[in-house]
C-alpha cells in the first residue's frame, strides 16, 4: 500500500482514534548549531579505491544472521482496521528507539578522531546542509547527534506526532517522515561501515541485521525510501548498505 496515495483518505477519517504510543523520553535541547535538516544533504562519492576489502557485513555467516527468517514483507503489511498514519508513526517511533539504543552502546567508539566524517563506505561520505544552504562535512558523532536530537524533538512535538484522541496528523506528516527516514538510513549506514566490528563483538549482528532489514522493507512498502537513497545511482555498483540491500534481495529477505 502506498502511504502517499492513501493520505487523502486518512486525513478525512472521522471518529476518535485508538490507543496511542507510549510517551517518548524527554530529549536534550537541540544543539546551538547553524544547521538544518529541511532537505536531503548530498552524499559525496569519491573515486573507488583498488583492493578494498569486502566489508564484514557482506561476508558469511554475518550477512545471513537474523532473528527473523524469511521475507519481511509479512511483518510490514498494514494490519486490518489500523490507520495508516498511526501505523507509520508507531513504526518510526520503534525504529528510532531501537537504533538510538544500538548507537548508544557503540557511541564510545564513534569519536571525532575515529570518525572525522559521516562515512558510509570507503568512497561514500554524507554532508550536512548548514543555514546558508551549503554542504559541510561534519564528524560522524556530531552529525548523528544532530539527527537523533532532531528526530527526538519531532517525536516530542504534539503538532507532528499527536498522541491525544481525536487529534489528526498534520498534512506535512508524509514529507516529514521521508526526511526522518533518509536521515535514520544514514545512521544505519555509518554504523555498518564504521562500527560493525563492535556489533559483532557484542554478538548483536542478528538483532541489528533484523532491525535494518525491517527498516528497509517498511520504507519500501510505504514509499518512505527511494532506491537511490539506499544504493545510489543505478549506473554504478552499489557500495556500503546498498550492496547489503542487493545481497538481501538475492537471498529473498527483501523484495525487489
Amino acid at each position: 500500500m502506498s502511504f502517499f496515495n492513501s493520505i487523502g483518505r486518512s486525513m478525512q477519517r472521522s471518529g476518535p482514534r485508538g490507543p496511542k504510543r507510549s510517551p517518548t523520553p524527554t530529549s536534550a535541547t537541540f544543539p546551538n548549531a547553524t544547521s538544518t535538516i529541511d532537505a536531503a544533504s548530498p552524499a559525496t562519492v569519491s573515486a573507488p579505491t583498488q583492493g578494498v576489502q569486502k566489508p564484514l557485513y557482506l561476508c558469511s555467516p554475518f550477512v545471513e544472521a537474523a532473528l527473523v527468517k524469511g521475507n519481511f514483507k509479512t511483518i510490514v503489511m498494514l494490519p486490518k482496521y489500523v490507520d495508516i498514519m498511526e501505523w507509520v508513526a508507531v513504526n518510526i517511533f520503534d525504529f528510532f528507539q531501537n537504533l538510538n539504543m544500538f548507537y548508544g552502546v557503540i557511541s564510545e567508539c564513534c569519536t571525532q578522531q575515529s570518525c572525522p566524517a559521516m562515512s558510509a563506505g570507503p568512497t561514500l561520505n554524507y554532508t550536512w546542509i548548514n543555514q546558508d544552504r551549503k554542504s559541510v562535512q561534519l564528524p560522524a558523532p556530531t552529525y548523528i547527534d544532530y539527527v537523533m536530537t532532531w528526530v527526538q524533538n519531532l517525536l516530542d512535538d504534539e503538532n507532528n506526532f499527536p498522541t491525544k484522541s481525536g487529534q489528526d496528523f498534520p498534512a506535512s506528516f508524509p514529507s516529514t517522515i521521508k526526511h526522518v527516514y533518509r536521515q535514520l538510513l544514514r545512521v544505519f549506514a555509518h554504523i555498518y561501515h564504521a562500527h560493525y566490528s563492535q556489533i559483532l563483538h557484542l554478538r548483536s549482528e542478528p538483532h541489528f541485521n533484523s532491525l535494518f532489514a525491517h527498516f528497509l522493507a517498511f520504507g519500501r512498502e510505504y514509499e518512505l525510501l527511494d532506491v537511490k537513497d539506499v544504493r545510489g545511482s543505478a549506473n554504478v555498483p552499489a557500495v556500503g548498505i546498498g550492496a547489503l540491500w542487493e545481497r538481501w534481495k538475492e537471498m529473498g529477505i527483501l523484495e525487489s
